[in-house]
């Protein structure tokens, strides 16, 4: 198996079982299907013999509520940007964040000692992906790796043209590959 981990944050973002796919028109951008389920949250778990107090019971709220998630944010344990919350990046800031993050990814290409030929194709595509994503960024949903380094890369996630299934947007050169 694969994980394929943040050259930023070091976070894990991805894996190979996912079916990872170059974005049609920006081949430097992986694209992977999502799929969304419901998932229970806020459960107890309590030892036996174990005798919780009456106000810990009632500090508790959403006993067993559940969410709907995507799988790639449950299985990475990534974090929402939530627009309602206010932490999703504005658009003129989350292009400064695209400039920077291309800064770091091609620091750490020449860090590793890449072939000429990957970091030509990064430097080839950069400025396209970043102008894929600033077109469509108000449709996108932000999520941020568990670390919560805002210097990392963010996974956009936006929906299909069918309008039900959700994908998340990656830097292919963004991401370390490791073996496990």
């Amino acid at each position: 198996m694969i994980i394929y981990t943040d050259v930023v944050s070091g976070d894990e973002m991805l894996s190979d079982t996912f079916d990872i796919k170059p974005s049609p028109d920006c081949p430097i951008l992986w694209e992977v299907d999502c799929r969304k389920y419901m998932k229970k949250v806020g459960e107890d778990i309590q030892l036996e013999g174990a005798n919780p107090s009456a106000e810990d019971a009632e500090d508790d709220g959403g006993e067993g509520e559940t969410v709907m998630v995507h799988d790639i944010e449950d299985q990475f344990r990534m974090v929402w940007l939530k627009v309602e919350e206010g932490l999703k990046p504005s658009k003129e800031h989350y292009k400064a964040h695209l400039k920077t993050y291309v800064k770091k990814v091609m620091k750490a290409l020449e860090a590793k000692k890449a072939d000429a030929a990957v970091v030509d194709e990064f430097k080839k595509n950069a400025a396209a992906a970043i102008k894929k994503i600033s077109a469509n960024y108000d449709n996108y949903d932000v999520l941020m790796g568990q670390s919560m380094d805002g210097d990392a890369m963010h996974v956009l996630i936006d929906f299909r043209e069918d309008g039900v299934t959700p994908y998340a947007t990656l830097w292919k050169h963004g991401l370390n590959e490791m073996k496990v």
